[in-house]
């Protein structure tokens, strides 16, 4: 009687049992099943503004390839117009020329003059001598910031500290120039006993000032974005503080800081009152930093107000925007390429 009593407890357990994984089935079923919405369909304006939402996105990516084809259109009789190539030819812009009254051949930019002269190298060393001056002093003041702030700095000097250096984006451009030319170029000139008050030196240093701010946030962010349990690891491996944020913090955000100097970079070769202002505007082939230079942007901002409109100097004018875009999309380019590579040694691509 007692196997017959078993098998009676038995029984239901194995029903209870069979019943309880049917439920499972069915519940698995349902979640992977597609969910019905009950209710009402949403209401026609809905599509509207989605319809909206996309004219307005995709309105950016016009803009940009509207303004390429404006200037480039304006720049094509440099290559077809035979009255534009009387003054200047394509090749003659990027090879020395040997010029009536120069002992040899050489880059000059005199557009205005009896020969007009289109050199277009003294320009092009102008802008990337400015430019590398300028990057050298905001990305360590810049990233270093941004560490700090992320790091280092109490909550109330973080509130005091980070909106103050962001402010510096609201400053004009003009502005700064100003400061650069009356006040920088002298202090600049007294200490370093330069011959030239204003140069690339002194351009450099007033662009850093409008670059720092936008290294500064960018980076500021991407360490911010660092999960906490990188450094709670770092340090119970007994790593110091130093340690953590050189190995571990900054290598982890390093896509982020790379984004920043990318788009620093190319504010700097964009960049025109400033350099406008406070390089001297001496179009000059030379490596030395405490020379005079002329940067492409500065050279189209003083001088297409006065050309004629459809001549040669009007043509070289927007070949120069031209040359200008280009190269602000390649190091837009580059700064992304770079960035998708540093993710995927990150193991973090996407």
């Amino acid at each position: 009687m007692r196997p017959l009593k078993a098998d009676s407890r038995a029984k239901p357990q194995v029903h209870l049992q069979q019943e309880l994984r049917d439920k499972v089935i069915v519940a698995a079923h349902a979640v992977a099943a597609p969910v019905k919405h009950i209710g009402k369909p949403p209401p026609a304006w809905h599509a509207f503004a989605e319809a909206s939402l996309r004219v307005v996105a995709m309105s950016a990516i016009a803009a940009v390839v509207l303004i390429f084809a404006f200037v480039a259109k304006e720049a094509l009789p440099l290559l077809f117009s035979s009255s534009v190539h009387k003054e200047v030819t394509l090749r003659t812009m990027w090879t020395a020329q040997q010029w009536p009254g120069y002992d040899a051949a050489d880059h000059i930019w005199q557009p205005v003059s009896e020969i007009p002269k289109y050199g277009i190298w003294p320009l092009i060393f102008g802008t990337f001598k400015v430019s590398i001056v300028a990057m050298l002093v905001a990305i360590p003041l810049g990233v270093g910031a941004a560490v700090y702030v992320s790091q280092y700095a109490s909550g109330r000097a973080r509130e005091i500290i980070k909106p103050t250096i962001e402010l510096l984006a609201g400053v004009p451009s003009v502005v700064l120039g100003f400061f650069a030319l009356m006040v920088m170029a002298t202090w600049l000139q007294s200490w370093l006993g330069l011959e030239s008050r204003l140069n690339a030196l002194v351009a450099g240093f007033a662009l850093s000032f409008a670059i720092i701010p936008l290294i500064f946030t960018i980076s500021e962010e991407a360490l911010g974005a660092v999960p906490r349990s990188y450094v709670e690891a770092s340090t119970a491996l007994g790593a110091a503080r130093w340690q953590t944020i050189v190995r571990v913090l900054v290598p982890a955000a390093s896509p982020g800081i790379a984004a920043a100097v990318a788009l620093g970079l190319g504010r700097a070769v964009g960049e025109t009152m400033i350099v406008l202002m406070a390089s001297g505007n001496a179009a000059i082939t030379s490596l030395s930093f405490v020379e005079s230079v002329r940067t492409l942007s500065a050279t189209i901002a003083a001088e297409l107000a006065e050309v004629v409109f459809g001549g040669a100097h009007y043509t070289v004018l927007f070949f120069l925007g031209t040359v200008l875009f280009v190269t602000t999309f390649g190091i837009n380019l580059l700064g992304d390429y770079a960035i998708v590579r540093m993710k995927k040694s990150l193991g973090v691509s996407t």
